[in-house]
């Protein structure tokens, strides 16, 4: 029987004081990483990776390997027994029994809680499709910690696909929690930001903007976080082509930008941010990657020495005569899981990617 482990599945998962821990943590070993460098000594870390990484996946690596842990896993899923059609649960029921934690990237929204559903150890979300990336923004927070000294009062714009752009869903989450941030949301109106984000900040009392250029409000940002327009989501290379240049931070633009702001990026990085601001002391970016394989190594040690907790990946109801709508989720492939809704006003929300549902 599944135990209730510490799966990070979304930053929902752990409290802002935890988080704080986490950043904290996350610092102390950045000063001193030799004194945790046995700290994971005979544990094992499965990495699988249905889809393209090197940042997230190299990070991740290098974290557990210099705690002193080893490494299984895949980063092509075209050399694993997917290939063959297997399932997801069926991989994560077998990988999960070989570690201790297990850290996986799917292009499905939803699909790392369906493995934390039948997973026999940990499982940490390390991007599932357009939806979150939850350890990405430990990562940004990190480094807004270290560079601004701050996650509170702060001006913030977003550029770029704000729809599909899962590092931009789950820093607006987090940083929502802190007190006195606003946020620039600048994006053309087909790339704009999902309802169900909004909905976090509204309710949370946040206040937001949205605009279309970067121009008119650069001067107002403590930090502005570049996105790429991502071909990987768009339906149609058409679509995508007709999107991917009309966002261009270049050092000309930098210099309207106050003298402390930062600028962000979670990378891979295409052409909207100009290699000529590399050399800019605002641009915090390759920084920022940096900062990536410290705060995993503090998310391990934080969820592997941590006792199991009771709080359950699902709080809605299951429903058997109601399918999610999202193309994406990782329901219309597998067909096995439970169909998981919770009530919000007039609408149905899967428990696994967020969509709505208008209640008929």
């Amino acid at each position: 029987m599944n135990r209730n482990f510490n799966h990070f599945i979304d930053m929902d998962d752990e409290s802002v004081s935890q988080w704080n821990a986490i950043i904290s943590l996350a610092q102390d070993i950045k000063r001193r990483p030799e004194g945790y460098s046995d700290k994971c000594r005979g544990k094992i870390m499965a990495t699988l990776f249905y889809e393209p990484s090197t940042r997230t996946q190299m990070s991740f690596q290098a974290a557990m390997i210099r705690l002193g842990g080893s490494i299984i896993g895949f980063d092509n899923p075209g050399n694993s027994s997917v290939s063959k059609g297997e399932n997801l649960k069926d991989t994560i029921k077998i990988v999960s029994t070989y570690s201790d934690i297990l850290v996986m990237r799917h292009s499905q929204e939803g699909s790392a809680k369906a493995a934390a559903l039948c997973a026999d150890c940990p499982v940490i979300n390390a991007g599932d499709g357009g939806h979150l990336h939850p350890t990405q923004t430990l990562t940004d927070l990190l480094t807004l910690k270290l560079e601004l000294e701050r996650l509170d009062g702060l001006t913030v714009g977003l550029c770029g696909d704000l729809k599909n752009g899962r590092t931009v869903h789950t820093l607006l989450k987090a940083l929502s929690c802190y007190r006195g941030n606003k946020f620039i949301l600048i994006s053309t109106p087909s790339l704009a930001l999902p309802s169900y984000i909004k909905d976090v900040l509204v309710a949370r009392g946040c206040e937001f903007t949205e605009v279309t250029t970067i121009d008119e409000v650069l001067p107002q940002l403590d930090m502005l976080y570049m996105t790429r327009i991502q071909r990987e989501r768009f339906e149609s290379n058409d679509e995508y082509l007709r999107q991917r240049d009309i966002y261009c931070l270049t050092k000309d633009k930098m210099q309207f930008a106050k003298k402390d702001m930062i600028v962000m990026h979670p990378l891979p990085r295409v052409n909207e941010i100009e290699v000529a601001v590399d050399d800019d002391p605002r641009a915090a970016y390759f920084r920022q990657a940096n900062n990536g394989m410290y705060v995993r190594m503090a998310l391990i040690l934080t969820i592997l020495n941590n006792a199991p907790r009771s709080k359950p990946l699902f709080t809605g109801v299951t429903k058997t005569d109601v399918c999610c709508t999202n193309p994406r989720c990782v329901t219309q492939t597998e067909k096995y899981l439970p169909a998981k809704f919770r009530k919000f006003g007039d609408f149905l929300i899967c428990e696994y990617c967020d969509e709505r549902l208008l209640l008929k």
